[in-house]
């Protein structure tokens, strides 16, 4: 008898121990180098990746065990593989690296279709990506993807979707790229004069200083990619023009990259004029959200009409991003999340 119970623990240990094999990975990856960037100071990167997608990581030496339920193992086995080959190429800036990286390949992961989901790395020519003076930049999202894809691929394009979605930075990274390889001459950035609750009249200074704080964004993304003393020095030759949408009347845009941000707010006869400026050699991207909106009540929204009227035109791609393109803080994409489903109900 007690032969029998000893061998059905025994069996039962066996069966216990299969389950548990079956739930584990072991990803090995060759650079122990490249695995300490990975892995952050004291392993901080996979404490934050066993929680963001539930799993149990162990490192040995550069052996990754892998464990938890298996979706998330091999969804964590993909993200790392995906990291690791991206810092092994160089497509990431080093000395930047942080666990927004690990966030950025879930996020392309969730977005692919299901029988895309395996085990296997991105194929190399999904690597896109634009390079400017000071960094490399890749896309974070496949909404983003698919927003580099149509910058790439046509001369006129719309870019819709909530803040934090990143098609302002983007688009200023694809006409910087440009202006880099001599593509284009130069770089047109302009934006609607209106007020979001303020008014011009009552900031101090000329024109220019009324509406350089309405395009600090765009002055970020430049100073970001570009070295201080060159962007300073590219706007005083022209080659980059920072300027409201009122001063393109009248003009006709060749050889440039022009960027419209906040086109929410342009009228239907400002929307008009400047999608009629573009010259041969010229790109035009027309950003904005048409959640914010902040014209005056009954007043129509440019952007709006123009998306109605040139969907079906083949020759401009219209990129609609979501929530789920967020860049920012991860509560961000909730607040925004929370937003429409108010407005929904």
């Amino acid at each position: 008898m007690f032969y029998l119970v000893l061998n059905l623990k025994i069996e039962s240990l066996d069966i216990l121990n299969f389950k548990t094999k079956k739930d584990e990975i072991l990803l090995e990856l060759p650079s122990n180098s490249l695995i300490a960037v990975l892995v952050g100071h004291h392993s901080i990167n996979l404490v934050k990746l066993e929680k963001l997608i539930d799993v149990n990581i162990n490192l040995f030496g550069n052996q990754f065990n892998i464990s938890g339920n298996a979706e998330n193992i091999n969804k964590a086995k993909l993200i790392i593989s995906n990291v690791y080959h991206k810092l092994s190429i160089k497509e990431s800036n080093i000395s930047e690296f942080n666990f927004s990286n690990f966030e950025t390949e879930l996020r392309m992961i969730q977005g692919l279709p299901s029988n895309r989901k395996s085990n296997q790395k991105f194929d190399q020519n999904e690597n896109i990506k634009f390079e400017t003076w000071k960094k490399t930049i890749i896309p974070k999202s496949i909404g983003q993807k698919k927003y580099f894809e149509a910058l790439n691929n046509f001369e006129l394009v719309f870019g819709l979707g909530p803040a934090g979605t990143g098609k302002s930075y983007l688009a200023v990274a694809k006409g910087i790229d440009m202006l880099k390889k001599g593509l284009i001459e130069k770089i047109i950035l302009t934006r609607p004069a209106v007020e979001a609750g303020e008014r011009l009249g009552f900031l101090p200074g000329d024109m220019k200083e009324k509406i350089d704080p309405y395009l600090r964004p765009i002055y970020d993304a430049l100073y970001e990619m570009m070295p201080a003393d060159r962007v300073e020095k590219k706007i005083q030759s022209g080659e980059i023009e920072i300027a409201p949408l009122a001063f393109m009347r009248g003009r006709t845009f060749t050889n440039s990259f022009v960027i419209v941000d906040e086109a929410q707010n342009t009228s239907s006869i400002q929307m008009k004029m400047v999608l009629t400026r573009i010259g041969e050699g010229s790109r035009m991207v027309i950003n904005g959200d048409l959640s914010q909106v902040d014209l005056t009540k009954g007043q129509i929204s440019g952007l709006k009409e123009s998306k109605k009227i040139l969907s079906k035109i083949k020759n401009i791609k219209i990129i609609c991003l979501d929530a789920n393109d967020v860049i920012r803080h991860p509560i961000v994409a909730e607040i925004i999340k929370a937003y429409d489903n108010f407005k929904k109900n």
